[in-house]
């Protein structure tokens, strides 16, 4: 037979203070009533963090001063690099590139010149957009001269215009008649050549 008046459903809770038959029935309630989603957990355990934390100060958000950078997920400056880079950011920075990049032209001396210029001159010094360069002898001195406006236009293709203004050509250096600390004026020896 059927009942004439079904009972409404009742929560777990009603059902609990009402029938408290044993852990079987306790568990069938709860089976009857459970999310598998877990939704209903999630606002339960939301509830009673958010009650829980009611009474407790949150921390504020410390700023940054002004400055100060903090990295990213995005390479940047801060981040390590290759040394070759580093190096040439660091000659451009300090202003020493054209430096470099005159010492190295300058190194490969016999590809500039010749090798026969370069078996008998050196280059000595470079400064101010003036190189210098040291010969064995007047004649190679007198040589090297005559080969300057090419020189200066050659570095300036290489390095940049404006680089080398300059080609200063020098012959080798005489001897010194003065020894000790007194010496006598006057022109020195003058057989020794004779």
């Amino acid at each position: 037979m059927t009942d004439p008046d079904p009972e409404p459903p009742r929560s777990l809770s009603e059902r609990g203070a009402s029938e408290s038959k044993g852990p079987a029935s306790d568990l069938a309630a709860a089976a009857e009533e459970h999310d598998p989603t877990g939704v209903d957990l999630a606002r339960q355990i939301a509830a009673q963090v958010g009650a829980a934390s009611k009474g407790v100060r949150r921390r504020r958000r410390r700023e940054r001063p002004q400055g100060v950078q903090s990295s990213g997920a995005h390479p940047d400056d801060r981040d390590p690099q290759l040394l070759g880079p580093a190096l040439k950011g660091l000659m451009r920075q300090q202003g020493w590139d054209t430096q470099v990049n005159v010492h190295l032209l300058l190194a490969n001396w016999p590809a500039l010149v010749g090798s026969i210029n370069a078996e008998h001159s050196q280059p000595e010094a470079y400064a101010d957009q003036v190189l210098t360069i040291r010969a064995e002898s007047t004649t190679w001195a007198t040589q090297l001269r005559l080969f300057a406006p090419q020189l200066v236009a050659r570095l300036n293709d290489e390095l940049g215009q404006g680089t080398v203004t300059r080609v200063n050509v020098i012959g080798p250096t005489a001897p010194s008649w003065k020894h000790g600390r007194r010496s006598v004026k006057g022109r020195g020896p003058r057989d020794t050549y004779g």
